[in-house]
């Protein structure tokens, strides 16, 4: 006779799911996560294992920190999440270790992560809650929902009215600026050289600032463009995004690149407060102190 291991970490591969055991007899109920799929769940507090950073923040942000038994590398803001045990990182994670916390949901990236991962975990009937933030807008009303979810909506409310404020400020000082637009490259990675798409939270914290993302018309999130490109495009501000450390590297390829007005104007810049690509609530102080430095790199010249 087949012996079942107590963690049911043995039956991945059959899809065997011991976690609703735990609450056995417990009223259920439905919430509705960022892409408008109906996600049912046991009553709160819930046992949370987040797959994204900015998941994790956002949950944190809601009140739900408490909630949270696991996360990914990377999971760093706010402080308190330092202290969440890591089960892998956004690219892979450790399946069985997963199962063995008996979840009540995980929370995951819809767009980014491992697809492939995602539908194991939708395969053993573990509750998916996905995450989408496409405009920094939607953050506010992205930590409302997630404290649906954690049955912290009182917190989460009053949260989501401080990043509300905050985004209004953000708008009325920079977005509807008088004038032509500065275009703007946002280097993210170098050899090869990644960008970000139109449709991508950093593209919008551009628009907020009253710039243009010279890639904007692209739909991927994150292409690839090669020096070609960006000179067809000649972008009036080039901002190397690059981990503490790289930068000198990053803008020191640019200078090879004369003709470009960026170079030639002394514009290419370095930002790296990382916060801008972690897709949670700090994205919005990291939009605040890209602002400053773009008006302070335009005015008066466009």
């Amino acid at each position: 006779m087949t012996i079942i291991r107590s963690t049911c970490t043995a039956l991945l591969a059959v899809a065997f799911w011991c976690g609703p055991a735990a609450h056995a007899g417990s009223p259920l109920r439905a919430v509705v996560d960022d892409l408008g799929r109906t996600v049912t769940v046991s009553q709160a507090p819930l046992r949370i294992v987040s797959l994204a950073p900015g998941a994790t923040e956002s949950l944190f942000a809601a009140g739900a920190g408490s909630q949270v038994i696991a996360t990914v590398e990377y999971s760093d803001e706010p402080p308190a999440a330092r202290k969440v045990p890591r089960i892998g990182d956004v690219a892979a994670i450790d399946m069985e270790r997963l199962v063995s916390l008996r979840p009540d949901v995980v929370v995951v990236w819809a767009s980014g992560g491992n697809p492939a991962q995602r539908q194991k975990i939708a395969a053993l009937g573990i509750p998916m809650y996905q995450q989408q933030v496409a405009r920094l807008a939607d953050i506010p009303a992205g930590v409302r929902r997630l404290g649906v979810l954690a049955g912290t909506s009182d917190f989460a409310d009053r949260a989501a009215l401080l990043l509300d404020a905050r985004l209004r400020t953000l708008n009325h000082e920079y977005a509807h600026r008088a004038g032509k637009l500065p275009s703007v490259l946002l280097q993210v990675w170098n050899r090869p050289i990644y960008t970000v798409g139109g449709k991508q939270l950093m593209s919008d914290a551009l628009s907020i600032c009253g710039a243009r993302n010279v890639f904007g018309d692209l739909p991927e999130p994150g292409p690839v463009v090669d020096t070609e490109a960006v000179i067809a495009r000649d972008p009036d501000i080039i901002i190397v995004a690059a981990p503490r450390g790289e930068s000198a590297t990053w803008v020191s390829d640019w200078k090879r690149f004369g003709s470009l007005s960026a170079v030639r104007d002394n514009r290419v810049v370095v930002f790296e407060d990382q916060a801008l690509s972690r897709l949670g609530p700090s994205v919005i102080g990291a939009t605040e102190g890209l602002c400053r430095m773009l008006a302070g790199l335009s005015r008066g010249s466009y």
